[in-house]
């Protein structure tokens, strides 16, 4: 859960800097995790350790508030 707040918070610094909930952070950066493990996975690149998954959510949650930010039309 750690993770995710962080990832989910980083990624929100990262794509637009927007403050959000602290249960936004955390459904962001789960969400992302499961979108950057996914990638790192077809990608061949990634591996087990906290790092790699903070870096992997992290990325996925970028991913995701881009998409989110296409659908919105912003």
């Amino acid at each position: 859960m750690i993770i995710g707040c962080l990832a989910g918070y980083l990624g929100s610094l990262i794509f637009g800097g927007k403050k959000r909930s602290l249960l936004l952070y955390l459904i962001i950066g789960i969400v992302g995790g499961f979108i950057g493990g996914f990638l790192f996975t077809q990608l061949g690149i990634g591996g087990e350790d906290l790092l790699w998954q903070l870096i992997s959510a992290t990325v996925g949650a970028i991913v995701l508030l881009f998409i989110i930010s296409l659908i919105r039309g912003k």
